[in-house]
């Protein structure tokens, strides 16, 4: 059995027990999440698809992380000019317990 969710603007496909990392969310490593915007399930082979689904994506929170670092380079030819800017994009480690 598996579902296509959409969490914080990006679809995922998860099934259960799987563990993904999705843009940060508010709440504390232990909270339980649930997800109520499913777009498809697939229950042993039946598709159920768009506002047929009745289904609920529930998750729990495992970690906050930070993805590897994004350098950001400009540079013009002959003038001089550099610029060199990072950053690190904040994840959540999270843990699908159920699909119901």
């Amino acid at each position: 059995m598996f579902a296509v969710v959409k969490i914080s603007g990006q679809q995922f496909k998860v099934e259960k027990d799987q563990e993904i990392f999705v843009q940060q969310l508010s709440g504390k490593i232990g909270d339980k999440v649930e997800f109520a915007e499913v777009l498809l399930v697939d229950n042993g082979g039946k598709l159920t698809v768009g506002t047929d689904v009745k289904s609920v994506v529930k998750a729990e929170i495992l970690a906050h992380v930070q993805g590897d670092k994004v350098i950001a380079f400009k540079m013009k030819r002959r003038k001089g000019f550099r610029k060199k800017v990072g950053h690190r994009t904040h994840f959540t480690k999270i843990k699908i317990s159920e699909i119901a």
